[in-house]
């Protein structure tokens, strides 16, 4: 999984994904299975992934009580995906519980999921930090103190806007994984996202993974706009 760009499979079929993914036959993708696609399909889309040699994100952002999210962990990690996540938001205890959960759940000779959380969602603002969630403290406070909770609670890193990459990574160091959703290419509109940057802004950031959607699952050519995100992730036009 060394490539930074994770594509988010917004898609409600499995005939939609295979559909797109015909046009990537050659590539081995790091692709995001959200909730729209997995609550539709289950965990048999997350199979056929594997079958077609792909990276899993699971991005199903868990956030219940301790046990509860232990025991689904526990079940998740007998699929095989790479990366699952919850929401920093459930507290130490929780986040703890889905590590337990994973450890206990994987396979004998497969190596663990990587386990993220959830910082604050990039269609979340400042306003809405405030006078919706009631949160006096800054957006960049309150991503840092989840993050240092997901940190210490002994997860492999976050979910954040690429804004606040730097600040996590001078409390944190490089191998604490940042994963970036709210990517647009240049001159592209924001759509419902909110802190958002270009893929050479984010690499710029020094963020680990980018997370791009719409911008190819919805392009008149999915495969040139992947080859566009590579080229503008490399700051050329």
């Amino acid at each position: 999984m060394d490539q930074p760009f994770i594509v988010a499979l917004d898609f409600s079929s499995k005939e939609e994904v295979q559909s797109f993914l015909q046009l990537f036959s050659d590539t081995s993708l790091f692709v995001k299975v959200g909730m729209e696609l997995y609550f539709q399909e289950g965990p048999t889309i997350i199979d056929e992934l594997k079958q077609r040699g792909h990276y899993i994100f699971l991005d199903l952002k868990l956030h219940d009580i301790p046990n509860t999210v232990k025991r689904t962990m526990k079940g998740l990690a007998k699929l095989g995906v790479d990366l699952v996540n919850v929401h920093a938001s459930g507290g130490s205890a929780m986040m703890r519980a889905a590590l337990e959960g994973l450890e206990e759940g994987t396979p004998n000779g497969m190596k663990r999921p990587r386990c993220i959380a959830v910082t604050q969602l990039t269609s979340t603002s400042e306003q809405m930090l405030v006078h919706e969630l009631l949160v006096d403290r800054t957006m960049k406070d309150t991503v840092l103190h989840y993050a240092s909770l997901a940190h210490d609670s002994g997860l492999d890193g976050v979910v954040c806007s690429a804004q606040e990459v730097p600040l996590l990574r001078a409390r944190f160091g490089p191998t604490f994984i940042t994963v970036t959703p709210g990517i647009r290419f240049a001159n592209e509109a924001k759509g419902d996202q909110v802190r958002v940057v270009t893929p050479n802004e984010a690499k710029q950031l020094g963020t680990t993974y980018i997370v791009v959607g719409r911008s190819i699952t919805k392009a008149h050519d999915p495969h040139e706009a992947y080859e566009r995100l590579k080229r503008e992730w490399d700051g050329e036009q």
